[in-house]
């Protein structure tokens, strides 16, 4: 009989080998130079700390912020790269350390553990009128920003009408090609007149990992030029404003406002608990894992490995999930690769599909995430609403769905890839219920066959051949060398998605390798890259059926030529067929589930048929969190929120935490 696998029994399972993985890699580095920079001050030169005066600039740090006062969070995507610039209306600069989770507020928040749209700025549902040309959207009154200034429609217009004068803010295209007109009808009220029917320019202000924010007009009508303005501070309507940070990039740290009740957060939910919370970067997952045993860390974004070792050795410490898969399932994030069509030979459908049939699923997961990922076959995760709404009804598509291959059509889907992944997971010796529902649940659906007889046929068709090593060769008879862009933390999807497709790729004999990067937004942005770990298509808002937003991103009217920064999805891939369906689905009701099912059901298809990033797994938070100094974590048997740090709905979260007084 299955039965779930107790702690207890986990934590036996690992003993023989787990807790190397910190003493392994959790090797004593050099200590790291870190300077306090107060907020007033813009920085324009950072000298070296001597190494002889480290140790006494941390005790004034720790000085600065009590413990038992302040939670400390990891930096989900790695180390700062302008540590100094906060202006996000203009290109990337770490939300996440931050500025979108405590000390922003948008119109709108999708809270994807309850399916809820929380009301931030806004005060309600925007109001169209019949032919979706008019939006009006009532706002919250009473709020103000940190600095003590009111909140009102006045900042909403001035930032729309911002963005659309110039060209170089990330959000220009859309609202140019959007409103007509943007005016306040009274303070708390703002109107816009839409150049075409939409019936989602709304959501162009609802945050799932980054939206239009709103500019604090008092601030950024005094600069002559915005565009280069670093926003230091930063001012949001946030309950937490900026304290400090490192010049560095190696952590920010923010404090409560006094005023926190003028914060929408603060008004719905009441007072934060933590005083302090500090985004810290760590070298290296060892570091991470050393942290939270030596509970410097409360909340951690760890890979497999990692989590098993914290919770083999802490006795304080606890997953999401108190049994296999530990893991969080919830998030709208579809993980995978992302290629660049920019760029030959990924322009190339079936080279793409190629690369696809030259992966075996199994393995893949094993090297990327212990085999404890959902499989999704479509650019949807398979979570919540989206396996009843469209990859169960897409199954019969999918195994109807075949590809050319020299003449013969070929069906590459294999619907026994999750049974398949259950299989390694019992070997691994992980417990859990042998059952259809639990398989589905854990593993997926389906996923594509392992095919590299195929994948070989299709480069020989577009003119690869292979030398005498049998390694493959381009058209050009160059060596194929396939350069995979993704972070430098080792524990973020993009890496492990990484390693587990280059792992596949060499097997088949193409040159792959990794490039860890810290400039990796940017190198996405501008389309510098051959294949990257980015996310193979925007998460959809986690609420509802509705695919808009994952569809939209592909529209042409982002896409900027390489060396361009896009404001669109990386790939830089579009189709003729594809802009009607979003096209078909900006002008259809919202409200009409059945119907934004069926157009976001073909949008789905368009993207398989053409596979410009290749869907993998959901995302899988492998998240420990400490209970030593905060408790009431938001874990599966408690799901009242999000459960990350670097989404945006933290914020309404850290009120619910408790402290322990430690």
């Amino acid at each position: 009989m299955s039965r779930k696998m107790s702690r207890r029994d986990f934590m036996k399972l690992l003993t023989a080998g787990a807790g190397g993985v910190v003493l392994a890699s959790c090797t004593p580095s050099e200590p790291e130079t870190i300077t306090v920079v107060e907020t007033k001050e813009v920085i324009k030169e950072v000298t070296a700390t001597p190494p002889s005066v480290v140790q006494e600039e941390l005790a004034d740090v720790l000085g600065t912020f009590p413990r038992r006062e302040t939670l400390i969070t990891d930096i989900l995507t790695g180390r700062v790269g302008s540590p100094d610039n906060f202006n996000e209306w203009v290109g990337w600069k770490n939300r996440d350390r931050g500025m979108q989770t405590l000390a922003n507020e948008p119109l709108w928040s999708v809270d994807f553990a309850t399916g809820e749209i929380v009301n931030g700025l806004a005060d309600g549902d925007p109001k169209y009128n019949a032919d979706f040309t008019t939006c009006e959207i009532p706002l919250r009154k009473g709020v103000a920003w940190d600095d003590g200034e009111p909140f009102s429609a006045a900042d909403v217009v001035f930032t729309i009408e911002t963005l659309m004068s110039n060209d170089q803010w990330s959000a220009h295209s859309f609202f140019v090609e959007n409103v007509k007109s943007v005016t306040a009808k009274d303070d708390n009220t703002v109107v816009f007149e839409l150049a075409q029917p939409n019936s989602r320019f709304h959501t162009r202000f609802l945050d799932r990992w980054g939206c239009t924010w709103i500019m604090p007009k008092h601030i950024f009508e005094k600069e002559t030029d915005q565009i280069n303005f670093k926003f230091n501070p930063f001012v949001g309507c946030g309950p937490y404003k900026l304290h400090s940070f490192d010049p560095q990039g190696f952590w920010t740290a923010w404090v409560k406002r006094d005023d926190w009740d003028k914060s929408p957060a603060g008004m719905m939910y009441g007072e934060p608990q933590p005083k302090y919370i500090v985004y810290q970067n760590f070298a290296n997952e060892g570091a991470k894992i050393l942290a939270q045993l030596t509970h410097q860390a409360d909340y951690l974004n760890l890979s497999s490995d990692g989590l098993k070792a914290i919770l083999a050795q802490s006795k304080t410490s606890r997953a999401y999930q108190p049994t296999f898969p530990w893991v969080v399932n919830n998030d709208p994030c579809i993980t995978g690769i992302t290629f660049n069509t920019a760029r030959a030979p990924f322009d190339n459908v079936e080279v793409r599909w190629a690369l696809l049939l030259a992966i075996d699923i199994v393995a893949y997961a094993a090297t990327a995430v212990d085999g404890s990922g959902t499989l999704s076959p479509v650019h949807v995760p398979h979570l919540g609403a989206y396996p009843k709404d469209y990859i169960k009804p897409m199954q019969d598509w999918l195994k109807k769905f075949t590809i050319d291959v020299d003449g013969e059509a070929f069906a590459p889907y294999d619907p026994d890839a999750p049974k398949r992944i259950a299989e390694y997971a019992k070997g691994r010796g992980y417990v859990f219920p042998d059952t259809p529902e639990f398989t589905e649940q854990a593993f997926g659906l389906g996923w594509y066959k392992y095919a590299p007889e195929v994948a070989e046929k299709l480069l020989l068709k577009n003119g690869f051949s292979k030398d005498k090593d049998d390694k493959w060769l381009l058209p050009n008879g160059k060596p194929w060398k396939i350069t995979f862009l993704c972070a430098t933390d080792t524990t973020t999807h993009a890496t492990r998605n990484a390693m587990g497709a280059v792992q596949e790729w060499r097997k088949f004999g193409i040159d792959a390798e990794l490039f860890p990067s810290d400039a990796g937004a940017n190198l996405n942005g501008v389309g510098d890259f051959d294949v990257s770990g980015n996310w193979p298509a925007q998460e959809p808002w986690g609420a509802g059926a509705d695919l808009y937003r994952t569809l939209d991103w592909y529209n042409t009217t982002y896409i900027k030529p390489v060396g361009e920064l896009t404001s669109g999805h990386p790939s830089r891939w579009c189709s003729d067929t594809l802009l009607e369906i979003i096209k078909e689905l900006r002008e259809t009701d919202p409200a009409d589930t059945a119907a934004v099912i069926e157009v976001g059901t073909r949008g789905l298809q368009e993207l398989v048929k053409e596979m410009p990033g290749i869907p993998t797994y959901g995302y899988t938070g492998f998240l420990a969190w400490d209970e030593t100094y905060w408790t009431n974590w938001p874990g599966s048997e408690n799901a009242y929120s999000q459960p990350y740090p670097h989404w945006g709905p933290f914020k309404y979260q850290t009120p619910k935490l408790k402290a322990t007084g430690a």
